[in-house]
This record gives C-alpha cells, structure tokens and sequence, in this order.
C-alpha cells in the first residue's frame, strides 16, 4: 500500500471534533481510507452489511474490475492464463507470485501428483456417510478429517507447514471428490495415476472401472483445466473472506479450507452453476424450446418470482470475462461428444441467443456468467448435478489456501471481530418467575 497525499477528512454535524483519515492506493484499483483509529478517536464504528464498501485485507493475489470485465491473478488477465497455461502452472502462479519455468514446473507437477493418494482409513470415514448425502455435505466432513490424518503440517505460523499443506490439498482434492461421487453410485474408488495430468487423472478416478482401459479424450481434459483455472480464485468473495476469518484464529489449514467449502455450498455463491442446471432442466420438463418464451415472460415480471439462474454477476457489470472463455470451451465440448441437437442442449443455447440479444437482459447487463457454461460443460461430460459444487470447491483451493498464506504471512494480521450495530433491548431486570 502506497500512502497517498490526500488526506480524507471526516466531520460530524453534532459539534465532535472532525478528524483526518489516511487514504492508501493500491497498484491498480479504488483508493481506501484507512479508518483503523476511527473508534478508539471517535467511540463510533462504520457500519457496512455484506462488507460492499470495505477492504477487509490488504492482498496482491487477484483483481477483478467489475465494470470493465476484467479478471487478473497476479496481474496476469484470466483470458491469457486459460489459453496459454495448465492449471498447475495457475496453482503455481497463485502460491508463489510468478508462473514456473519448465524447471518450476516440473518440480512442482512431481510435488502434486506424488500427494495425489489419501490415507486408507479415509474409505472407512466416507463409508458413515448415507449413500445419498449431498456430495458438499460430504466433502466438508472429508476435508476437515484430513487434519486428522496429517499432524505434521497443522502449525499454521509454520512456513514449511503451510506450503506442504497447500500441496497437499490442492493434490487430495480430486481423489476426495471422485471418492464421494464413486460411494454415491456404488462403484469401487479409483486411485490415482502419476502418469496422467491433474484433470486426466480427475477424470479416471471420476469415471474409469476395474473393468476396462479408461481412455481421456483430450477435449474434455482440456475443457475441465479450464473450468479449474477460471474457478481457482475471485478475490475477497464469501468462501475466501470464511478461509481468512476461520484462519485468523489460528485454526490449522484443512479446518480453515472445511470452513471455505461449507461457505461455497449455499445456493447464492458455489451452487449457482447447479441452479442454472435446475433452471434448464425445469423449462425443459415444462416443454423445452418452444416455452422459453414464456419463460422469459415470467422472468420479466418482478411479482412471478421466477429468476433467470445462470445470468448476470454481483461484480461484474460486463460480460464475465470467465464466460467468454467458458463459452467457447462449451461448445467445443458440445461439438466433440455430439450433443449439439441434446434436447437440453439446444434449450440452453436458444437462451443464451435470447439473453444476448434481448433489450431487457442487454439493458441490465443480464449476461451468461461463468455458471452457466460451466454446468453445461459438466453436464455434457457426464458429472451429475450435484457434483457442480464440489468440483468449483476442488477448483477454487488453491485460491483458499494462497489467501490464507498471504494472510498468515502478513505482520498486520490479526483475529477477525466485526463490530456490529446494536439495535436489542436497553439494558432490564429480571423479574422473578410470578412477576413476568
């Protein structure tokens, strides 16, 4: 942060003596003002619900400008990093500052792909899961189980700990994912191949059997890469604002990244994509292609209650410079398994025209977002619904863990206490029992 020369000050209509607030700018971005003294020189707090217009941290990981549609980790544009790079290399990119040289990146895909497997009794923990039990509701037991299993990297303030972990996470992930999708069809776990790429290998434990080969279209391990590095970060969101209060405390790595997962499951943040994917599959049980315009009546009129799921974003006042890139990868994917005339399919696309070109959705910049491809893409390869938000979560650990890191690091990091606004009752007596 960069002191600036202009100073902000702050007066009061009640006769309270004004005061002057630093403001800091960062490399790109809106000035903040510090308000750091305000309480202890004023007695009075800012109050701010869902935090819309407070930096909550100081972080050099990711920024999204929202009004220009633009994504950067590490100041590199998303649209740069999912053409030109792997999702490991991203990984690499958002733990340590810079993408790897082919040294880095060889050393790094050997550190991964060698902590792929998870410890056997794992199968024991899942197997006290119902069968049918929402993939989340799984995956944040599994997830914070792994702090049972690897004391030797809990110490958060340790440096040491704190990178093995991030491996280790980012490694597990897959495998803990496959395992709750092949409990809940009944199918033996797959373990991991060292010779295969994250998402090749992702995918086999996701769909081989102990019957045949297993073979990886190139396509779709591409296409899922994707989904991983356009999903592995997006700032102070609500998952990652969970890691950095849960890690605040102390709390070692796998309970801080549980904490993220269980955030990531409500239906407003990592459950949009399988929002999206109820949404089509409703219009389609009403009559498909020939109802959306019905549909989009219905979304129009604000007392119908219905919502177009999948479209627009709560930052970005452009195009989602994600979906864009999604976009061409969902209809590569549709192109290679033949899905295009898919009755579903062709539903989605048919919404997507109309929310492209109709004056409505153009006007309140109402675009497909990121979700909406994404859960068409995993539909398409065959991950059912309920997975969408274990594999965004699976996606997304690698930015958990870098902002965690990055907090821990940080000399200026304290506990998290929000204050709050206080509107209860005035302080009363109890009365005894026959009196109230």
């Amino acid at each position: 942060m960069t002191p600036s020369d202009v100073k902000a000050t702050l007066s009061f209509s009640d006769g309270s003596p004004s005061m002057e607030l630093p403001i800091y700018k960062g490399t790109i971005g809106p000035e903040v003002i510090d308000i750091r003294k305000l309480y202890g020189q004023t007695g009075k707090f800012t109050y701010d619900p869902g935090f819309l217009s407070t930096a909550s941290c100081n972080s050099a990981i990711t920024y999204i400008d929202g009004d220009k549609g633009e994504l950067l980790y590490r100041g590199y544009p998303i649209e740069q990093l999912a053409v030109n790079c792997d999702f490991l290399e991203t990984c690499h990119l958002l733990l340590y500052g810079e993408l790897p040289n082919s040294d880095q990146k060889s050393e790094f895909v050997n550190r991964v792909t060698h902590h792929t497997m998870v410890n056997e009794q794992m199968h024991f923990f899942l197997r006290g899961f119902r069968r049918d039990a929402h993939p989340m509701a799984v995956m944040t037991g599994l997830v914070g189980a792994l702090s049972a299993f690897y004391h030797d990297s809990t110490d958060i303030n340790n440096p040491e700990h704190r990178d093995i972990a991030a491996i280790r996470l980012i490694a597990k992930m897959p495998t803990l994912v496959s395992m709750a999708y092949k409990y809940s069809v009944g199918q033996p776990f797959i373990y991991p191949k060292n010779d295969l790429s994250y998402a090749g290998n992702f995918m086999r434990m996701m769909f081989a059997t102990p019957c045949e080969d297993f073979h990886v279209s190139p396509v779709i391990e591409r296409a899922l890469d994707r989904i991983f590095i356009l999903h592995a970060d997006h700032e102070q969101n609500a998952s990652t604002s969970t890691v950095r209060l849960c890690g605040s405390s102390g709390t070692n790595p796998f309970a801080a990244i549980a904490a993220g997962v269980a955030c990531l499951w409500g239906p407003a943040h990592g459950g949009a994509n399988e929002a999206a994917l109820n949404m089509l599959e409703d219009i389609q049980r009403r009559g498909g292609v020939e109802k959306i315009g019905e549909f989009i009546t219905q979304v129009k009129d604000k007392n119908s209650g219905i919502k177009l799921m999948g479209f627009g974003h709560r930052v970005y006042k452009n195009y989602d410079p994600r979906a864009k890139l999604m976009r061409e990868t969902c209809h590569e994917v549709l192109n290679e398994l033949g899905l295009h005339n898919d009755p579903l399919f062709k539903l989605a696309m048919a919404l997507e025209k109309i929310a492209l070109e109709d004056d409505y959705f153009v006007a309140r910049k109402l675009y497909p977002n990121v979700d909406f491809y994404s859960g068409i893409v995993q539909r398409a390869i065959g991950i059912p619904v309920s997975l969408f938000t274990a594999i965004f979560a699976l996606a997304r650990t690698v930015g958990w863990i870098a902002q965690l890191n990055e907090m821990i690091a940080d000399p200026e990091y304290k506990i998290g206490r929000p204050r709050q606004l206080f509107s209860g009752a005035a302080p009363r007596q109890v009365k005894p029992i026959g009196e109230r």
